[in-house]
């Protein structure tokens, strides 16, 4: 095979990997908001909803390590928080690998916007984070 060949099925298999990344990322995702939403009916589905008052938000859906303590004391909403958040973190990763890939093909182009595209978005979810 010459070098072309293998640059052609390299691209091929990253492309494969980035599907497959982005196919169970979603799969992973929905499993585990589904399994928290069949939790917090069995917690919480038999009382009734107080709407006359409005409630905000608790820190558990604010911040990473909220939802962590809420997963380590069983607490549906955090489990349906995770699943959201593997959700957000899918096309992020599926960026990475898209820099990994163009990285290997030596594309300086597209390692420049990739990385500019990666570091936007990481540093929109990071710069205002309270741990």
């Amino acid at each position: 095979m010459t070098t072309k060949e293998n640059k052609k099925m390299n691209d091929y298999d990253m492309e494969q990997l980035i599907g497959q990344v982005l196919r169970y990322g979603v799969l992973i995702s929905g499993s585990i908001a589904i399994i928290g939403g069949i939790w917090y009916l069995y917690q919480q589905g038999s009382g009734t909803p107080n709407y006359t008052t409005f409630n905000g938000e608790p820190a558990g859906y604010t911040s990473l390590t909220g939802i962590l303590k809420g997963l380590a004391q069983g607490s549906a909403s955090e489990i349906i928080q995770l699943g959201v958040l593997i959700l957000i973190a899918t096309p992020i990763i599926r960026i990475f690998f898209s820099l990994v890939s163009f990285i290997i093909e030596k594309d300086r182009l597209y390692i420049v916007i990739t990385s500019i595209v990666l570091f936007i978005i990481l540093f929109s979810m990071f710069a205002g984070l309270k741990v």
